[in-house]
């Protein structure tokens, strides 16, 4: 389901009759670790269900590219200093939130469809080709 920067790929079944399967959770949080420091925290699980809904109803069959999963204090605030679009607070230093692109949809196409999940945040970066998808309030923001 997701490739990463470092070209490493995941595809798992994390939820099974109700239930999260607690090594595959483990095995995305890992994934979407801070790739500048090796950092990682247990990733939300409502943020992975939001990627997977947008996923699943985007109907396709290529991964996405994280480009930003887990990140720690210290790689935020090193954003924050080079970026005017990085959250003091960001979601992304409590492991809730995530950076993606599919190459076969729009920015416009991946961020309706998080959207339509009414369930976190959906920022659209355009100039950048990616979409933020986070677990917190349902809010919606970017061109």
């Amino acid at each position: 389901m997701y490739s990463g920067r470092t070209g490493e790929s995941i595809d798992t079944i994390y939820w099974i009759n109700g239930d999260y399967v607690s090594e595959a959770v483990r095995e995305i949080s890992l994934f979407m670790r801070d790739w500048r420091s090796g950092t990682a925290v247990q990733i939300d699980t409502r943020t992975i269900d939001i990627i997977t809904a947008t996923h699943n109803l985007l109907e396709v069959n290529e991964p996405y590219m994280l480009l930003s999963g887990y990140r720690s204090p210290q790689t935020n605030a090193m954003l924050r200093a080079s970026s005017s679009g990085v959250a003091r607070n960001s979601l992304h230093m409590r492991g809730q939130a995530a950076d993606l692109r599919l190459q076969s949809r729009s920015v416009r196409q991946i961020a309706a469809a998080a959207a339509s999940c009414q369930a976190g945040g959906v920022g659209r970066y355009s100039g950048s080709n990616f979409v933020h998808m986070d677990c917190g309030d349902v809010r919606h923001w970017g061109a």
